[in-house]
């Protein structure tokens, strides 16, 4: 059974992260620059302190009439944000995402941030797991 490690050894293992001290409008502009959904907080020691994300930002934020530049990240991410580790299977990992309407999952090992995945990555992965298959099946069939 495929294991999120297999993702990140195809992704790569960089990941953008944001102090909690920094401000919204500081993490809005890291997610636009890099063009993405979330971004991981973590404390000065490397420890994971939460996730942020552009639902954060319009449920926190906009719609609570706040201030992106007055506003602390530490003060709308999502604390204590549910992780998963390099051997967690692809399926628990989809399981997860879908019972708790979440679509980042950070990675830890030896409680260390090590990567994150996103359901575009589980289900990219998935995709190009099945087109191989079918593939080798198609080989094997025509020969």
């Amino acid at each position: 059974m495929d294991t999120v490690r297999n993702i990140l050894q195809l992704k790569g293992n960089l990941v953008y992260t944001v102090s909690p001290d920094s401000s919204v409008y500081e993490a809005l502009e890291l997610l636009e620059s890099k063009n993405l959904g979330s971004l991981v907080i973590v404390e000065d020691d490397g420890k994971l302190d939460g996730i942020f994300t552009e639902r954060d930002y319009a449920r926190k934020v906009i719609l609570k009439g706040r201030s992106s530049k007055e506003t602390f990240v530490r003060d709308i991410m999502t604390d204590d944000p549910i992780f998963v580790t390099p051997d967690t299977k692809i399926e628990e990992c989809m399981k997860l995402m879908t019972e708790k309407f979440i679509r980042h999952l950070p990675v830890l090992e030896n409680n260390q941030l090590i990567g994150l995945v996103s359901i575009g990555d589980l289900v990219k992965y998935i995709i190009n797991q099945k087109d191989f298959i079918i593939e080798n099946l198609e080989h094997y069939i025509c020969s």
